[in-house]
């Protein structure tokens, strides 16, 4: 999920919901949350067990951008009885999720984002950050920014024989059929921009899915259609849900797997409507809850580090030593400018890659940086409403009416008109680290399914991460200094660096700033080695009966987005399983432990 969101007019179906009323929705929801955190003890002390005489052929945990697509393609055969069973809200429940224009309405809407912030950051700064992903149907594919990168030929290079760039064209080209991605149309603003790129070494590329990221910019392809999000739910599970033989139940939180004495799947617990229910498994669980969510189910399944598991009381099913392990994210930090004139575009469209550290163990001209252009009246109000509650003291930050006061107070402040007129005049440089070195971890708080997990990005961990987003801080500096946008208007703001910064006094800046462009992938990573979690064909190693297909799997994060990626991971995780049923079928055995 990209860090940068917009929206002037909502559209829910065919009607039409204008600015007001969506203000008034944000007010609701902020209440409505309020209102269950304080009623939270009160309804768990309500949960009953209930007796389940349900059983299914597959069941999908978690309705994102990769769990839309698995249930959607598993249920094209009438033969599947497929159940997908997701946390958060329909998406109509949520019309701004469904709108072309409606992600920052969705950003910050709590009802459609997981309440979650890291640990502290030991190499930036001691600070926390928010670390929330999208919830509900379509996941963080329903509040993005709806950017659709498939990255570039040499990101895939590094990903596991049979996951090669000619190995996934053909389905990113079947997915995109569906999607029917596009560009916005260029402004005076964008054209400036690309001057800029230009005039600092960048080439200029018409097609930014072409394979080639090398030293280009240009505008994104994005999955929208007129007025409407095409998502993985728009475009593949909506068209399904009228199916006999898929079942799509929301609210419906997943507490673990259940495995038999030869760790095989039996059954799915989760709580719905006060229920603690269990469904059971005939065939396979794909777990598709993303990057920080599959790994804590799954141990609190059973099936992770045994130390870890063992210090929280959780029954060993498998020792997966490295689940959890390899978190890597995008971190970006963000330089504002003050123009002459009104910026005449309302949505981040122009991406560009470089290569910044030539010492980086990459191959020759493959980029490590992405660029975005960023006009501050597309999302900075609400950004700033959701991110900055997290600037507060942790002891504060927890409880909750304080953070949504500080929240609220951040909106207001923002939405006064003098605010307002100045806003329509910023814009800035989004630089975000494409290639991380530095890994991160996911470990559990608790064995409570309804604890967040405790995740620490470990930004900068290798310090050369924070060398590569220094360099690229000078080449932004660059692209501001330009002619173009020497012309256009570029007075940097306060309490941003400028040319004249050191080294040092960025790396400095960089440390205290960064925050996460909600990239998570590889906790669960994919690959041929035994001491990775899942196999390339997405079995999770050590039991018999679940796949993973998530952004988790992705062993090496594109220098891209991560929405293309993760529904390409949900497309063929159903494809491998759809062509297991097109051949005759052994006895199921359990998978050897490594």
């Amino acid at each position: 999920m990209d860090n940068t969101r917009v929206a002037c007019t909502l559209t829910g179906g065919h009607q039409v919901v204008m600015l007001a009323p969506l203000r008034e929705r944000f007010r609701h929801a902020v209440v409505r949350r309020t209102y269950l955190q304080l009623t939270w003890g009160q309804r768990m002390n309500q949960v009953t067990t209930q007796t389940q005489n349900e059983t299914f052929d597959y069941v999908v945990i978690g309705g994102g951008s990769a769990g839309c697509m698995v249930a959607a393609k598993l249920s094209e055969s009438p033969a599947n009885q497929v159940l997908l069973l997701e946390a958060g809200d329909r998406s109509e429940e949520n019309p701004e999720t469904l709108s072309s224009d409606g992600y920052k309405y969705a950003f910050i809407n709590d009802n459609l984002m997981w309440e979650r912030v890291s640990t502290p950051l030991i190499h930036g700064g001691k600070q926390r950050i928010f670390v929330g992903t999208g919830k509900g149907i379509g996941g963080s594919g329903a509040v993005n920014g709806m950017v659709y990168t498939r990255g570039s030929r040499q990101d895939y290079s590094e990903w596991p024989k049979g996951w090669q760039w000619d190995d996934v064209l053909p389905h990113f080209e079947a997915i995109e059929k569906e999607l029917r991605p596009r560009r916005r149309p260029p402004t005076q603003w964008t054209e400036a921009c690309i001057g800029a790129a230009t005039e600092t070494g960048f080439r200029i590329s018409e097609d930014l899915n072409d394979g080639d990221l090398t030293s280009t910019l240009g505008y994104e392809w994005m999955n929208y259609e007129g007025a409407q999000r095409r998502n993985s739910y728009v475009g593949f599970l909506k068209p399904a849900q009228e199916r006999p033989n898929l079942t799509v139940r929301t609210h419906a939180h997943t507490r673990r797997a259940i495995f038999n004495s030869n760790r095989v799947i039996e059954a799915v617990e989760y709580e719905h409507n006060g229920q603690l229910c269990t469904v059971a498994v005939n065939h396979e669980a794909v777990f598709c809850a993303g990057a920080l969510e599959t790994p804590k189910l799954l141990m609190l399944s059973g099936v992770g580090p045994q130390a870890e598991l063992e210090r929280h009381g959780i029954s060993l099913v498998h020792d997966s030593p490295n689940l959890g392990e390899n978190l890597h994210d995008h971190p970006n930090v963000m330089l504002m400018y003050e123009g002459d004139k009104e910026v005449d575009c309302q949505w981040p469209q122009l991406y560009g890659f470089d290569r910044m550290n030539p010492d980086l163990p990459l191959p020759e001209g493959q980029s490590d940086t992405c660029f975005v252009f960023f006009p501050a009246r597309s999302s900075m109000r609400e950004g700033a409403a959701r991110l900055g509650p997290t600037k507060l003291p942790y002891w504060l930050y927890k409880i909750a009416s304080i953070r949504k006061l500080f929240s609220a107070l951040i909106y207001f402040i923002f939405g006064l008109s003098f605010i307002q007129r100045r806003l329509q005049k910023l814009w800035g440089m989004v630089i975000i680290l494409g290639k991380p070195l530095s890994r991160g971890r996911i470990r559990l708080q608790s064995k409570d399914p309804q604890d967040q997990a405790a995740v620490d990005p470990a930004y900068f961990e290798a310090p050369e991460d924070l060398e590569t987003m220094a360099l690229a801080v000078e080449k932004a500096f660059a692209m501001a200094k330009s002619k173009s946008m020497t012309a256009w208007g570029n007075r940097p703001m306060a309490g941003f660096p400028g040319p004249s910064a050191s080294r040092a006094q960025i790396k400095q800046w960089i440390g205290k700033n960064a925050i996460t462009t909600f990239h998570f992938a590889g906790t669960c990573r994919m690959g041929t080695d035994p001491e990775a979690p899942v196999t390339p064909d997405l079995k999770l190693r050590g039991v018999t009966g679940v796949r993973v297909a998530d952004a988790s799997v992705v062993p090496f994060t594109p220098v891209s987005a991560m929405n293309a990626p993760s529904m390409l991971v949900g497309f063929r995780a159903a494809e491998f399983i759809l062509a297991t049923q097109r051949k005759p079928q052994a006895a199921p055995q359990p998978t050897a432990v490594s």
